[in-house]
Parts: C-alpha cells; sequence; structure tokens
C-alpha cells in the first residue's frame, strides 16, 4: 500500500516519478480523503491503474509515524501524511517499508506500507 500526499500544486508527474521510485509492488493507493477528490490523485490512479482509498481524518491521525513535520502534525494530527495514509489503509498491525520519500521537486511525498488488508 502506497500512502501519498502532495501540494495542490503538484504535477502528475512529481507523483508518477516518485511511485516509480519505490520500486515496489503497489496493490492500491492512499491518502487523505480531501486529497483523494483532488485532479492529481484521480490521475495518478487512472495513470497506474491502481485503486484510491480516501482515508477518514481520525484513521490518519491515529497513526504513529516513523518521520514528523510539525507542519503536518498541526494540519492532520500525525507526522506524515504519506505514512499515516499507507499504514492506516493496511489496518491493524501495518508496519511501514519505505518511510515518507519527497520528490525532487518537494511538491509530494510517498511511503509504503504493508499489514493485515494488503
Amino acid at each position: 500500500m502506497a500512502g501519498i500526499g502532495f501540494r495542490s500544486a503538484a504535477p502528475l508527474a512529481s507523483l508518477i516519478g516518485l511511485i516509480e521510485a519505490l520500486e515496489a509492488p503497489i496493490a492500491a493507493l492512499a491518502t487523505t480523503q480531501d486529497k483523494a477528490d483532488q485532479p492529481q490523485a484521480r490521475a495518478l490512479a487512472r495513470a497506474l491503474g491502481l485503486p484510491l482509498l480516501a482515508i477518514a481524518p481520525e484513521r490518519i491521525a491515529a497513526q504513529s509515524t516513523h518521520t514528523r513535520s510539525a507542519r503536518v502534525i498541526a494540519r492532520i494530527g500525525a507526522g506524515s501524511l504519506a505514512e499515516a495514509a499507507a499504514l492506516a489503509a493496511c489496518g491493524p498491525g501495518a508496519r511501514l517499508l519505505i518511510a515518507r520519500r519527497i520528490s525532487p521537486d518537494r511538491m509530494a511525498s510517498a511511503a509504503l506500507a504493508t499489514g493485515d488488508e494488503t
């Protein structure tokens, strides 16, 4: 499961490049409900042929993440949107396989997790 986060101006190419750089099999993409409604998230899912999971804010906030950004904590309650979304989507017993990675243009982030629901 790949968790994604991105700025509103992030180009699709940044997201695709970041997911490809994970170099791992991915069953689905996960992000917050508000991000899942953004054109970039929908376009990424279409381009990669993957389901896009919208994770409820309380499930995101409940995750303990490896990386921590004060700005992200203030906004969503978790230290990394990408990590929290991946972990939440995988369910109980989830574990992080790849901690948050940031695109070269710093417009997007991704992380990879596995668990009971993957």
